[in-house]
């Protein structure tokens, strides 16, 4: 897997009915995927629909439990998850923080993510970009503290979505560049390769989460040297998230 681009769909309350959502993944099933590694995290009771319909597809969730089971109300956990069909799933995601989650929360999610046999996507992120460069400080403490308790034997398993808030919706004050992505991602290997080691972190992926489509995805690949991409409302349009992957295939 990681010697091919990863592209994550992440259809969040998207789409309102199942018909509809079979509707959009056989659209996306029409690609070629020979060189890229594509994952749809549709809303988790569409799984065993879309399950059937193609294996060229991964499945993943938008979220998982920080309880192994138990009297949560409204709760998935990592184990329903994969028992579903799922075999991914983001976490740490900029709306989920929005709603309370903190990196105490995260943390014992990605653990139980791995223990049920989930690829965990560990999304980080700063929510302005100062002068003093302090968001550096924000993300090494999201990812210490994500990451707290995990053995460098697992560590490889995790992917990283480097998601600039400042930069995605309609709140965002400028687009992210490639070099702004590059920057950061070296930074995010670093605080990896000092607490788990360069051999173990050499081969995780660091995806780019700001608001991709068509237009800029290629430039993220060549000049910003992303291992992929984590999106969010192009991956809704067959059009746009084909052209992502063609272009990651290319």
């Amino acid at each position: 897997m990681r010697n091919k681009k990863i592209v994550i769909g992440n259809w969040k309350m998207n789409p309102e009915s199942v018909k509809l959502a079979e509707s959009l993944f056989k659209g996306v099933v029409k690609n070629n995927f020979s060189k890229v590694s594509v994952v749809i995290c549709p809303p988790f009771l569409y799984l065993n629909n879309l399950k059937k319909i193609s294996k060229k597809i991964s499945l993943g969730v938008q979220n998982v439990a920080s309880e192994e089971r138990g009297a949560f109300t409204g709760e998935i956990s990592a184990l329903m998850s994969y028992d579903t069909g799922a075999r991914y799933t983001i976490l740490g995601h900029s709306e989920r923080r929005d709603m309370g989650e903190n990196d105490l929360m995260i943390n014992k999610k990605v653990k139980l993510a791995l223990l049920a046999g989930l690829v965990p996507i560990l999304c980080v992120g700063e929510k302005e970009r100062d002068e003093a460069h302090e968001y550096f400080q924000v993300i090494k403490n999201q990812i210490e503290e994500s990451l707290a308790g995990i053995s460098k034997n697992s560590i490889s398993k995790i992917i990283i979505a480097y998601e600039p808030v400042w930069a995605i919706g309609k709140n965002a004050i400028r687009e992210a560049t490639p070099e702004e992505f590059r920057e950061v991602a070296v930074f995010i290997k670093k605080v990896l390769s000092d607490k788990f080691g360069g051999k173990e972190v050499g081969n995780m992926s660091i995806l780019y989460g700001g608001s991709v489509n068509p237009k800029n995805t290629s430039s993220f690949l060549t000049e910003g040297g992303a291992d992929g991409f984590l999106v969010g409302g192009a991956s809704l349009d067959v059009k746009k998230f084909s052209e992502i992957i063609k272009i990651c295939t290319a």
